[in-house]
């Protein structure tokens, strides 16, 4: 399906059965593949920001993370059928990584919480390889001793799958500056994944994240972090929603024909 303009992001209107099928065509065939999403902080910096806005139309694909992008979607006259977090398909993807023997590395949150997620997947999904779990508070700077050790270790274990969670636009830059050297076969960026499942980070209800109000949620889970994200960027995604539509695309010169 042709993937659809916002704010200059080619994003794809796909669903989670596709994007499960591609991580499992790519990692059986050891066919290279990047994986990124989108909510609305994203696209508005990846508006502001050139390098952040070029490195995902340069990934193999950019899913929807959030009913704010649904919804600029749709106002832009572009439907996107389906939203999804990978903390409600995390489980999914270890199912499919454990009946098809691929191996995850799980790299990024605060120190402990990657271990504590991988020991709870492996607990739920037996046959499940996690091949590395590393905390993603090291100097990220390309060339720096402790940024090449973490190449250097996952380089080593060779996962089919790396989940990479450092925050936006963190985990984006790292992966930019790294990815074509890194001996992994598909890359997720996955922001605080691990503390969801470690249960570091609690959800909100089921009623909630099942009807479009997981952000409310989230904002009166963890307001200091979420504040931002809701009461000043959702506002002016808006704005600049409605401004593409009747001005047109902001950044004529993506590719949205891949």
């Amino acid at each position: 399906m042709k993937n659809v303009n916002i704010l200059g992001v080619c994003v794809s209107p796909t669903g989670l059965e596709e994007v499960l099928s591609l991580i499992g065509e790519s990692a059986s065939a050891r066919r290279r593949t990047l994986i990124t999403y989108v909510h609305v902080r994203g696209l508005n910096l990846a508006y502001e920001q050139p390098w952040f806005r070029q490195f995902l139309n340069s990934s193999d694909l950019v899913y929807c993370d959030g009913m704010g992008v649904k919804l600029g979607g749709r106002i832009l006259g572009y439907p996107i059928p389906q939203r999804f977090t990978l903390a409600d398909w995390v489980y999914p993807l270890a199912k499919l990584a454990a009946e098809s023997g691929f191996s995850l590395f799980l790299l990024g949150n605060p120190p402990g919480i990657s271990e504590k997620a991988a020991s709870r997947l492996t607990e739920r999904f037996s046959n499940l390889k996690v091949v590395g779990a590393y905390h993603g508070y090291f100097d990220k700077t390309l060339g720096q001793p402790e940024n090449e050790a973490v190449v250097a270790q996952v380089n080593l274990a060779r996962p089919d799958i790396l989940l990479v969670g450092f925050g936006m636009p963190a985990q984006e830059k790292w992966l930019m500056e790294n990815w074509p050297r890194l001996d992994a076969t598909v890359a997720i960026a996955c922001g605080g994944l691990f503390e969801y499942i470690a249960g570091d980070l609690p959800r909100g209800p089921r009623w909630m994240t099942e009807n479009y109000l997981e952000w409310l949620a989230r904002f009166f889970i963890s307001p200091s972090r979420y504040w931002k994200r809701y009461l000043l960027d959702n506002p002016l995604f808006l704005y600049r929603v409605i401004k593409q539509k009747y001005t047109g695309d902001p950044f004529p010169q993506a590719n949205f024909s891949r």
